[in-house]
C-alpha cells in the first residue's frame, strides 16, 4: 500500500505524438506492508493511514494472485488465497475508507478486476471466480451509491487483457492471432486506466477488443462462444502457463529434496 502527498505545479510531457500537461510535484510517499487477504490487517494499517497521513480520497484496489493449478490439483489453501486476496479484501478496504467518502459526498473507489472478470476459460477457476466476484462487488457498490444520491463518490472498473507483467507467463493464443492480441505493456495499462479515472469513467477494458468479445459473449449461444474461443485458442491459452507453473514447481521440490 502507497500513499503520495504533496504540492503541484504544472509541466509538459511528450509521448505517443501527444503532449500532455503534467503536474511537477514535490511528493511525499507513504508506503505500508499490509496482507489485504486478512481484514484484521486491512483495518489496523488503514487506522495508521489515518493518524499518519489522513483520510483517504482514492482508493485503488489492485492486489492479485494466480495459483497456476487445474481445479482438482489446486491445493484447497491456494483457491482459498486467491478468493481472500482478488475478492474478499475488496470488502475490507471499501469497509475501511468507505464511511469518510460518505461523510464527505467525495472520493473515488477503482477496482482493477481483469478481463477474466467479464469472460472466462478454462483451468484458472478459481481467479476467474475471484475476479467475477470483484466486478460483481463493484458494479453493485456502484448502484449503492447512485442510490443513496452520493454523486460526489465516482467509481471505476479496470478490466485489462494480460498484461506482460509476467503473472501469467507463457499464456498462449493462437499463432496467428497473437500479433493482433499480444501482452499489454503495464506502462499502456496505467495510461489508460488514469485517463478513465480523471475522467470519470466507469469502466475500461483494454484493448477496447474486450468490449466487443464480452458483447459476443453475452448474446451467443454457450456452444457458439465455445467455438469463437476455439478460433481464437483461448479455450486452452492457460494450459502451457500451468504447465509452466507445473514444472517449476517440481523443479523446487527436487532442488530441495522434497
Amino acid at each position: 500500500m502507497a500513499l503520495r502527498r504533496g504540492a503541484a505545479h504544472p509541466g509538459t510531457l511528450a509521448g505517443d505524438g501527444e503532449k500532455d500537461v503534467l503536474p511537477h510535484c514535490n511528493l511525499q510517499v507513504y508506503t505500508y506492508t499490509c496482507d489485504v487477504g486478512k481484514r484484521e490487517n486491512v483495518y489496523l494499517t488503514a487506522e495508521r493511514v489515518r493518524k499518519e497521513v489522513g483520510e483517504v480520497s482514492v482508493l485503488v484496489n489492485n492486489a492479485g494472485v494466480v495459483s497456476g493449478h487445474h481445479l482438482l490439483e489446486c491445493p484447497d489453501e491456494l483457491i482459498e488465497r486467491t478468493m481472500m486476496v482478488n475478492c474478499h479484501a475488496h470488502f475490507w478496504t471499501t469497509k475501511a475508507f468507505l464511511p469518510k467518502m460518505l461523510e464527505m459526498n467525495h472520493g473515488h473507489i477503482v477496482t482493477v478486476a481483469s478481463s477474466l472478470g467479464l469472460f472466462s476459460t478454462a483451468g484458472v477457476e478459481d481467479y476467474c471466480a475471484s475476479k467475477f466476484g470483484a466486478v460483481g462487488f463493484h458494479e453493485s457498490l456502484s448502484h449503492e451509491l447512485k442510490a443513496a444520491e452520493k454523486d460526489g463518490i465516482k467509481t471505476t472498473l479496470v478490466c485489462p487483457y494480460l498484461v506482460d507483467t509476467g503473472m501469467f507467463r507463457g499464456c498462449r493464443i493462437r499463432k496467428e492471432i497473437e500479433p493482433f492480441l499480444p501482452p499489454l505493456k503495464p506502462e499502456y495499462c496505467v495510461k489508460q486506466a488514469m485517463r478513465a479515472i480523471l475522467t470519470d469513467q466507469p469502466m475500461i477494458c483494454t484493448p477496447r477488443l474486450m468490449y466487443m468479445v464480452t458483447f459476443m459473449k453475452s448474446i451467443l449461444p454457450f456452444e457458439a462462444v465455445v467455438c469463437m474461443y476455439r478460433f481464437l485458442g483461448a479455450d486452452k491459452c492457460m494450459y502451457p502457463f500451468i504447465a509452466q507453473r507445473k514444472q517449476a514447481t517440481n523443479n523446487n521440490e527436487a532442488k530441495n529434496g522434497i
